[in-house]
């Protein structure tokens, strides 16, 4: 059988590939698969990686089908459920919080939380002179879509917006913005928080410092993501 591997970030830079076509016998695993990209680029058994198969994530024992797509994620960052109700969206360029306010707010609603995550000119004790984020943009429209599901079901809330910038965003330029409209303060407040927090941990969304200073260079920064809880 054969299988789509989807490359990003840390695994495209080790792969050396966006993506493979590879072939599996009947029955083989993520590990097995896995296994093969070691002796392709044996620096990939040193990568921490999450798994997907067709755009959901999954466990290294997940056996695979003739034609799955499977995606190794590396450390995260950072789809529609109702047209009208929630969006998220993945934007070259300047993000536009207050078009998103507009967009979130109704006459039903008495309070709009807007959240934007800023560059700064510093992590981990090394100075930042800029950003730039690439995303696995099928899957990560799937997963947000599902946060605003949870969302709604936690918090009683309007409209919602995501909006996550990709490429280089410089230092003090926005890489993302999450408004939530409600009609009471504490639902909004934690509604925005709630998606900001598992945007985080659960879409892939890759970031890329670039550094200043003698070494300079750039460096892939960011944690494993998060499976969602199961209900």
């Amino acid at each position: 059988m054969k299988v789509v591997v989807r490359c990003f970030a840390s695994v495209r830079e080790l792969i050396g590939e966006d993506e493979l076509t590879i072939d599996l016998p009947a029955g083989a695993t993520i590990t097995d698969l896995e296994k093969l990209l070691v002796e392709r680029a044996p620096d990939f058994a040193r990568l921490p990686v999450a798994y997907a198969v067709n755009r959901c994530y999954a466990t290294r024992d997940a056996v695979l089908s003739d034609g799955d797509e499977v995606a190794f994620i590396p450390p995260i960052s950072g789809g529609v459920s109702e047209p009208e109700r929630f969006r998220f969206d993945l934007i070259d360029g300047v993000l536009e919080p207050r078009q998103l306010e507009q967009e979130a707010r109704s006459d039903r609603d008495g309070a709009i939380v807007t959240f934007a995550g800023v560059t700064r000119d510093h992590n981990d004790g090394q100075s930042v002179v800029g950003l730039r984020y690439e995303a696995y943009g099928p899957m990560a429209a799937a997963i947000a879509a599902d946060l605003f599901e949870r969302a709604a079901q936690r918090y009683a809330i309007g409209r919602a917006r995501i909006a996550h910038r990709l490429g280089e965003v410089p230092i003090g330029e926005a890489s993302v913005i999450v408004v939530v409209a409600a009609p009471h303060r504490d639902a909004a407040f934690g509604a925005c928080r709630f998606l900001m927090d598992r945007v985080k941990a659960e879409v892939p969304i890759f970031k890329q410092e670039h550094l200043a200073g003698p070494g300079g260079g750039e460096r892939w920064v960011g944690e494993l993501p998060e499976l969602p809880p199961r209900e």
